[in-house]
């Protein structure tokens, strides 16, 4: 969810030589850290790390449920982690070996706590909401000037086939797209009946004509080059588009909106995998993500919320103020959170997004 293009297997090798047994195996977002909060760990802990990453929940899913995995910190998002927890996957967190979880945001770790009661499994690393994202320039020709704030610029046909020349990218989340169809559509975005995923799914066929890609990595530079014009997107991941693009100095000016019906906050959370070979290095390396000033940095970089809450005083002031990626109070209460699924409406949900992607 999220982007700095890490090489897969990236790792940090500059530790002295006694120290190179030492290692923590990290299963983490692309494009979610600060590549030098990596360095800066392995060079004041000595433990090497080594940083794989992945851009859907299904493909952490799969490696987890799939057996030995040999990963020390993985990063699920919480309604995968609340049945991979079921599934027992992860162990218990020692908050002892976790001093700076004192800093956490109790907001952010109560709704955390709906997935993982108690706060158990489970520390909040990040926490976004979905919107818009979108090309200022080439999308006020299209909307004749009215600003883009509602879930109506892409779930209606007439208004998504305007933007179908300059490009659209959906996330490939049917947990973001379809319930965010399902918010607009004044249905509980939570619902787990067979025909509110469907009458979602029905809609999202309607204006499927208008969209180029359903992918969740790959509209960043898409938007930041000009390439697509519009994109349902997570917060973070559309600041960094915003900003590679001013990097670029290519004229390219993004935008990105929380709708004003509501949006889908989700929160990724670090955990540590039953059969982590290296548990003592994985409480550290997760304890080091939780110290305010690293926290903030990676905040800072990635253009996410972090779960830190005296991490704020640190973060890069551009951040902390863009209400979009740390919404106001009035807009937290229109943000909702969805349950995990159980297996009988997951099919279901799998049945329609395929059926959306595939047309079948």
């Amino acid at each position: 969810m999220r982007s700095f293009a890490l090489a897969l297997g990236f790792a940090l090798c500059a530790v002295p030589a006694l120290a190179q047994e030492k290692v923590v195996n990290v299963y983490n977002w692309s494009d979610y850290i600060d590549p030098k909060v990596l360095e800066d760990f392995t060079r004041e802990t000595g433990i090497k790390v080594i940083y794989d990453t992945y851009d859907s929940n299904e493909t952490l899913e799969t490696k987890l449920l799939a057996g030995k995995t040999d990963y020390d910190v993985v990063v699920p998002s919480a309604t995968f982690l609340q049945r991979q927890i079921q599934a027992g996957v992860y162990q218990k967190l020692d908050r002892s070996k976790l001093p700076n979880a004192k800093g956490l945001w109790p907001e952010v770790m109560a709704r955390l706590a709906t997935y993982d009661p108690g706060n158990q499994y489970a520390v909040n690393y990040m926490w976004f909401t979905t919107g818009i994202a979108y090309n200022v320039q080439k999308s006020q020709s299209r909307t004749g000037g009215k600003p883009i704030d509602s879930w109506d610029t892409v779930f209606k046909p007439e208004n998504l086939r305007k933007f179908a020349d300059c490009g659209v990218y959906m996330l490939d989340s049917p947990e973001d797209v379809l319930t965010s169809v399902m918010r607009w559509m004044n249905i509980n975005p939570d619902s787990k009946k067979p025909d509110d995923i469907r009458r979602a799914a029905d809609a999202v066929m309607k204006v499927k004509p208008s969209v180029k890609k359903f992918h969740s990595s790959e509209y960043i530079n898409a938007l930041a080059g000009g390439d697509i014009c519009l994109a349902i997107g997570w917060a973070g991941d559309s600041f960094q588009a915003r900003n590679r693009a001013k990097e670029a100095n290519n004229g390219v000016d993004i935008a990105y909106v929380i709708p004003k019906e509501g949006s889908l906050m989700s929160l990724d959370n670090l955990a540590i995998p039953k059969d982590a070979p290296h548990v003592a290095e994985a409480y550290q390396f997760i304890d080091y993500l939780l110290r305010p000033e690293v926290a903030a940095r990676n905040s800072s970089v990635t253009n996410f919320a972090n779960g830190v809450l005296t991490s704020k005083p640190f973060v890069d002031k551009d951040v902390l103020e863009n209400r979009a990626i740390y919404p106001s109070e009035e807009v937290m209460k229109r943000l909702y959170t969805v349950s995990s699924n159980d297996l009988a409406t997951q099919k279901v949900v799998t049945r329609e997004w395929t059926r959306i992607k595939t047309g079948r």
